[in-house]
């Protein structure tokens, strides 16, 4: 067996990139960087199957900085991602990668948004584009984006734009694109749509996988058995035993999201729901409260928690197994990550019993199963998360930052700094999480005081 070298120096790339790599910490190669790189680096066509978390989004950004040239101001590398919020993640790895070179500049362009200060901003020129489909299409129709010197194509999350109804917008986006450019497609699974794409629009292209299995050690995996009738019953008697500080639970349609969020509510556990309908508003909140800790549980689709960006997540709850096993193993590696140890609960009805059937033989090993009735709750009152998250009328569009938010809260409210957690900004609010004990009297100080000088709303979430 030939063994892939690791060490980014043994890529042909610059002295600043190779400096900056290790400023940013990136040690060696992980699985799929090591297999795609040198295939990137030469120019050729690329197809690449590799989960979020395998490195893939360092892999093509430094692929794609390779050729650009920065006294160009025009869109050279284009990226299309299913989502905003994955969308802004690779926008933020490769301003870090490109801190390399001088002046590159990296411009996302999503829906939600109005299209006039994106209009603007290209007009400025801009080096490398990230956006969705849907918004991408809008601006090349316009003629605010021009793909002339296009060097780099770049499909992220290939099946989930397939599984969301862009396969017609990105056919339209790439007949757009130079004859002669480079294509990269990454993509977790690799459905038919995928196979399509790529005989109709990619030259030749390298194949490499990364292997999509978790080790057992970093996630215990457990089944158990209902009947339809129990499947609700059985989530709350799941999260009373195991206690989660953030759990996702996902689920296959919005009205099985709608119900299980309900369902648990009632019983007095913290949950929120995201799916696809969600205004991108109420999915920035919702977004932003489970990341800082505000809400025990999130009740996803598939389709919604793509590009979800956690960083450590105690437990997966499958409410319904996945219809695909390669789906099922993605959703999985949500939890475990970054050496932590992560468990993955799945109830299975009988008429569910061949999907597990095929997850135990894409796995290769036997499942564990268990009986519900083993978990009787534990004491400890209800589940109730540690923050509360305040939800602030004033956001980027009105210049308020981090630190105003905190000042605020630290100076005026005189909350000790300690017992503030994450703050989030979007466009036209933004969120900040307090410990719980305390969010009436920082609700109650803030309403009372100023932002930057400003009386604004706040209200608990």
């Amino acid at each position: 067996m030939t063994t892939i070298a690791t060490e980014f120096n043994t890529l042909p790339l610059s002295a600043a990139m190779l400096a900056n790599l290790e400023s940013l910490g990136y040690a060696q190669m992980t699985p799929i960087q090591a297999q795609s790189l040198p295939v990137i680096l030469k120019g050729m066509d690329l197809i690449a199957q590799a989960k979020t978390g395998s490195g893939k989004t360092a892999a093509f950004g430094i692929g794609l900085l390779n050729p650009i040239n920065p006294r160009y101001f025009g869109c050279q590398a284009l990226i299309l991602c299913p989502t905003r919020e994955l969308a802004d993640q690779v926008a933020k790895e490769i301003r870090r990668l490109a801190r390399a070179e001088d002046n590159i500049k990296v411009l996302t362009l999503c829906g939600g948004v109005s299209l006039g200060p994106q209009i603007a901003s290209l007009e400025h020129g801009a080096h490398i584009i990230v956006g969705t489909p849907g918004r991408i299409q809008q601006h090349l129709r316009k003629g605010s984006l021009v793909l002339h010197g296009l060097n780099t194509l770049i499909l992220d999350e290939a099946d989930r734009m397939l599984d969301m109804g862009f396969y017609d917008s990105i056919e339209e986006i790439i007949m757009q694109a130079p004859e002669r450019r480079q294509t990269l497609l990454f993509s977790a699974t690799y459905p038919v749509g995928i196979k399509q794409l790529a005989a109709k629009f990619m030259r030749n292209p390298q194949q490499v996988k990364a292997e999509a299995f978790h080790d057992d050690s970093q996630i215990e995996q457990r089944f158990y058995e209902i009947s339809p009738e129990e499947r609700m019953s059985a989530v709350t008697k799941v999260l009373g035993y195991f206690r989660p500080a953030s759990c996702v639970a996902f689920c296959f349609t919005k009205q099985q999201v709608q119900e299980t969020v309900d369902h648990l509510t009632a019983k007095g556990i913290s949950a929120v729901g995201l799916h696809g309908d969600l205004e991108q508003r109420d999915r920035d909140q919702v977004l932003a409260m489970f990341a800082n800790r505000s809400t025990s549980v999130l009740v996803a689709t598939d389709v919604a928690a793509r590009g979800l960006d956690i960083d450590s997540l105690d437990m997966v709850i499958n409410v319904e197994l996945a219809r695909d096993s390669e789906i099922h193993i993605h959703r999985v590696g949500r939890t475990g990550r970054a050496g932590e140890k992560g468990l993955a609960i799945s109830l299975v009805a009988p008429a569910e019993a061949q999907r597990a059937q095929a997850i135990e033989a894409l796995q290769k090993s036997p499942l564990t199963w268990d009986q519900v009735d083993n978990l009787t709750a534990k004491g400890g009152g209800p589940l109730l998360p540690q923050m509360s998250t305040l939800c602030i009328a004033a956001g980027r569009k009105d210049k308020v930052r981090p630190g105003d938010i905190l000042g605020a809260l630290t100076g005026d409210a005189g909350i000790p700094g300690a017992q503030v957690g994450k703050i989030a900004i979007f466009d036209f609010q933004a969120y900040v999480a307090v410990e719980r004990g305390v969010a009436k009297q920082a609700l109650q100080r803030l309403n009372d005081g100023k932002i930057k000088g400003r009386s604004l709303r706040v209200r608990i979430l």
